[in-house]
């Protein structure tokens, strides 16, 4: 198992590597290829995603036909449709690697057993989902709160990585733009 997870574990929790071995063995290790569907819409979503290397997205298809990416996964985030997963039902979204990924994978059963086994693991996922909570909450903020061009220049400074490594009409997508008016700002010089 990675060095990346446990080195992620450790910034949130002190975990031995006996037990570290332990905490493995409730996890898969995959690999996937570039555009490799996790989950579909429609699917019960039975995983929850660590990502050691790569890229994942999660996104829904609206009624007019049009991808809307809602978040992003590199390396050392998790990414799953929480609601389903937690309630173990269909999944409105879709989850797809944006780039070949590597992920560690766990079940709903799995996860259950692993946080029962090693109750430290709970404080690992609480630090973790309000981290992200905390960015949704965030991401909202700013989607009222900048202007179109402010959040894409805010996104740019605070992300530089997803800007580099996303394709274009993906990073439209999160933003809520058509890649054209993506394409114009970047075109544009900052003032």
């Amino acid at each position: 198992m990675s060095a990346v997870f446990k080195n992620h574990l450790d910034k949130f929790i002190t975990i031995s590597p006996e037990e570290f071995a332990d905490v493995c063995g409730y996890f898969e290790q995959v690999r996937v290829p570039k555009k490799e569907n996790l989950l579909t819409a429609g699917q019960i979503c039975k995983h929850h995603y660590f990502v050691l290397k790569g890229c994942l997205r999660k996104f829904f298809i609206n009624d007019k036909g049009v991808e809307q990416t809602t978040e992003f996964a590199i390396e050392n985030w998790w990414l799953t449709d929480n609601l389903a997963y937690e309630k173990q039902q269909p999944t409105a979204f879709f989850i797809q690697s944006v780039e070949p990924t590597e992920l560690l994978c766990i079940n709903f059963q799995a996860q259950e057993a692993l946080l029962h086994q090693h109750p430290k693991l709970e404080r690992y996922f609480r630090m973790v989902y309000q981290r992200a909570f905390a960015a949704s909450q965030m991401r909202i903020k700013y989607l009222y709160d900048l202007s179109r061009e402010e959040l894409f220049y805010h996104f740019l400074d605070h992300y530089p990585e997803f800007v580099q490594r996303i394709p274009q009409y993906l990073l439209a997508s999160f933003l809520g733009f058509t890649p054209e008016y993506l394409s114009e700002i970047r075109s544009k010089k900052r003032s």
